[in-house]
């Protein structure tokens, strides 16, 4: 497929680390929160065998926050989220369907408490703080709610702790996951959560210093040469495989968290007020009528820019392909489908078109590895 060129504006914002990146060999970009987000380097397929045996450095200052404070900020927060949130701790980071009255994701963000009158919305792909203002307005909550200079640098695979060990020490290696703390460098403080959008282990950095964000970009590549450091970005092949769900392409506002398997996210049985709480509740005690599901495709080349139908034997549409890459690790493709009852069972078999061709599918439970 032919690759065309993204123009940089003021709309479609550079990072902090543009320049080093593109020194670097960034081969591909895509826009993410009206942000340049690096897509590749080079192969996709050597990229994602480093990931898994090495430390990759990536700029992923496009997972912007939406910070919200002041006193009613915790029933904002709340509101937004059908995950509940009325025992967060402080120095912990919440991973948070958030939804609308009629139980559409708005967006799948990681929520980090700061204290108990200040979070961060750390979020996917969709425009969070006009929901939240939105919000914040009807209810007339007495909150601040603004975008903050935050530039993630995330440090992520296997050899990823020996090289925030070499630098932060070892403390930043017995943190907890999804736990935070600050840590400093080149004389400014530093928010870390071990976390990040790989199942390979690491660290994402919040940098809100730029100077000295960028002088440990560097720091990373000076030390980390004898740990194979490389520049990357999130891999499309990893994240499937470890079913890394992407906000956009495997589900969008027209999917309720019961259907994408975040049931465990969703708390219908406390006291806590949230947006489309009665309408999950009707739709839990319906049942779910589609259901997102691993599919594995007979073929090693595949390419998507829109949903692709998935058919039974008698040509009946059954769902859709919304994800999808070759794997190594399975010498076929992968991928993420949303299902139609019943055809969501991991043994049931289906046809699916791809450029022109006919390939046979078999349906699979989510993670594949």
């Amino acid at each position: 497929m032919k690759n065309y060129f993204v123009a940089k504006s003021r709309r479609i914002r550079s990072t902090p680390y543009t320049s080093r990146i593109e020194k670097q060999g960034a081969s591909a970009y895509t826009v993410y929160n009206h942000m340049l987000l690096p897509a590749a380097f080079g192969s996709l397929e050597d990229s994602y065998h480093h990931l898994k045996k090495h430390v990759q450095i990536w700029d992923v200052a496009a997972e912007r926050q939406v910070e919200i404070s002041g006193k009613d900020s915790a029933k904002l927060v709340q509101l937004m989220t059908c995950r509940d949130l009325s025992k967060s701790k402080i120095g912990r980071c919440y991973y948070c369907p958030i939804i609308d009255d009629k139980a559409g994701l708005i967006n799948d963000p990681v929520i980090l408490k700061l204290d108990n009158q200040r979070w961060w919305i750390s979020i996917a792909d969709s425009d969070v703080i006009l929901f939240a203002k939105g919000l914040a307005i009807g209810n007339k909550f007495d909150v601040k709610i603004f975008e903050p200079n935050v530039d993630i640098l995330a440090v992520q695979g296997p050899k990823s702790f020996q090289l925030m060990e070499k630098i932060f020490g070892r403390k930043i290696v017995e943190m907890k996951f999804f736990g935070f703390d600050y840590f400093e460098f080149g004389g400014a403080k530093h928010l870390i959560a071990k976390s990040g959008w790989s199942k390979q282990g690491g660290y994402e950095i919040y940098v809100e210093h730029t100077e000295s964000g960028l002088a440990l970009y560097d720091k990373f590549f000076e030390l980390g040469n004898e740990l194979n450091v490389k520049p990357g970005c999130p891999n499309l092949i990893e994240r499937i495989e470890s079913a890394l769900l992407s906000y956009g392409n495997d589900m969008d506002n027209n999917d309720n968290p019961l259907e994408c398997g975040l049931d465990k996210y969703v708390n219908l049985d406390t006291d806590i007020n949230f947006l489309g709480k009665e309408k999950l509740k009707e739709i839990k005690k319906k049942g779910v009528t589609r259901k997102l599901m691993g599919v594995k495709i007979e073929t090693k080349e595949i390419n998507i820019t829109k949903s692709i139908k998935i058919l039974d034997e008698k040509n009946n549409e059954i769902g859709e392909l919304r994800s999808g890459a070759y794997s190594p690790h399975f010498d076929k493709v992968i991928g993420i489908a949303m299902l139609h009852k019943p055809y969501w069972n991991n043994s049931q078999t289906f046809k699916i078109e791809l450029n022109g061709k006919r390939f046979d599918g078999k349906v699979c439970d989510l993670p594949f590895i």
